[in-house]
């Protein structure tokens, strides 16, 4: 097996975080958790900067029962040799566990992203053959409103189809920036610019990234307060909105993502999951995990419209069109500003 660090950052991130924890740790040679709140998310966070929904409980509780090989390592703002009890940004919860890590690949893993155990097999047995691989990107489904419904549109399969998550790691490597993640060899390059196997090869070895990261009302309205204080970009400012028009009303369902301009809808899911969340989901319908779920009334009367099914494939065609004219009209675009811009010159 390939020595594998796992990184996660957390705040709030029960149930699945508990869960993922046990389903990552047979192929973890070490796994870090980095615990707490950036500083726009204080208004989500206790008074020392943790959890407010039994995270960082369960954290020390899991290293105490369920961690007999010593895999969990867990890590707070205060272990960092600073006063402030909140982190600065998310760039610096993931540095704090890729500098702690002592796997030879780091595996960058949000609370609310599974993989088939069988898909992980398959990934280590890939670096395991190919020393030369430095990096792997994976596509990835959205679950949205429930277990059942993903999203597709813009941002999902055009703008940004692909997560890149898993990255060689070495001594004097480092972990340049969360957004998007990027981590740089002993040299300085990017590790995308080596041998990296993007989401178009793993998407043909049918290998995907799922993500329940809209799955639970709590989950939305976590967005919404984090997303609404960011100084890095102004595109969730009206977050709020969102939760009410979107998340919760279905007011303009091609519309339903975060970046309300775009066209994005919901489809039915109909595939398997992974086992740690066959496994939640059967905790949920026996009563063994409490935790509000959205009502789905209004999607699946959304999904059984024929009108909605018609508007749906009109716009997957039009954006088919409209991105593909895009990589054409972009170079030639490029070649005219250049051309004048060299006229003006001379």
């Amino acid at each position: 097996m390939p020595r594998i660090t796992f990184g996660i950052i957390a705040l709030n991130a029960q149930p699945f975080l508990e869960y993922n924890l046990r389903a990552l740790y047979s192929f973890a040679h070490q796994i870090i958790v980095v615990e707490g709140a950036v500083e726009a998310a204080r208004s989500m966070a206790t008074p020392e900067g943790h959890s407010t929904d039994g995270t960082y409980e369960m954290l020390k509780r899991f290293r105490e029962v369920e961690d007999p090989e010593g895999k969990l390592v867990l890590v707070t703002a205060e272990d960092e040799g600073t006063e402030n009890r909140f982190w600065e940004e998310k760039d610096a919860m993931s540095q704090a566990y890729a500098s702690r890590a002592t796997g030879d690949w780091l595996w960058q893993v949000d609370s609310d992203e599974f993989y088939f155990a069988e898909d992980i097999e398959a990934v280590c047995k890939l670096l395991d053959r190919d020393s030369e691989i430095s990096t792997i990107s994976f596509p990835y489904r959205e679950f949205w409103g429930g277990f059942d419904y993903i999203q597709r549109g813009r941002w999902y399969d055009y703008e940004h189809p692909a997560f890149h998550r898993l990255f060689r790691w070495g001594e004097n490597y480092t972990y340049s920036a969360h957004r998007p993640p990027t981590v740089l060899d002993q040299q300085g390059r990017d590790l995308r610019t080596l041998k990296c196997l993007d989401h178009q090869d793993m998407k043909r070895r049918g290998i995907y990234l799922h993500h329940y990261s809209y799955v639970f009302p709590k989950q939305a309205e976590a967005k919404v307060g984090y997303y609404s204080h960011v100084n890095w970009t102004d595109a969730f400012r009206n977050n709020q909105r969102w939760l009410e028009d979107s998340y919760y009303g279905l007011k303009a369902p091609l519309h339903i993502g975060e970046r309300q301009q775009d066209l994005q809808w919901l489809e039915r899911y109909t595939g398997p999951h992974p086992g740690a969340i066959q496994q939640m989901r059967e905790d949920i319908a026996k009563g063994r995990l409490e935790i509000e779920v959205r009502d789905s009334q209004d999607i699946e009367v959304l999904l059984h419209s024929p009108t909605f099914r018609v508007k749906r494939r009109l716009a997957a065609i039009y954006l088919f069109a409209f991105w593909h004219a895009r990589r054409f009209i972009k170079p030639i675009t490029r070649f005219i500003r250049r051309t004048f811009s060299s006229q003006e010159q001379t």
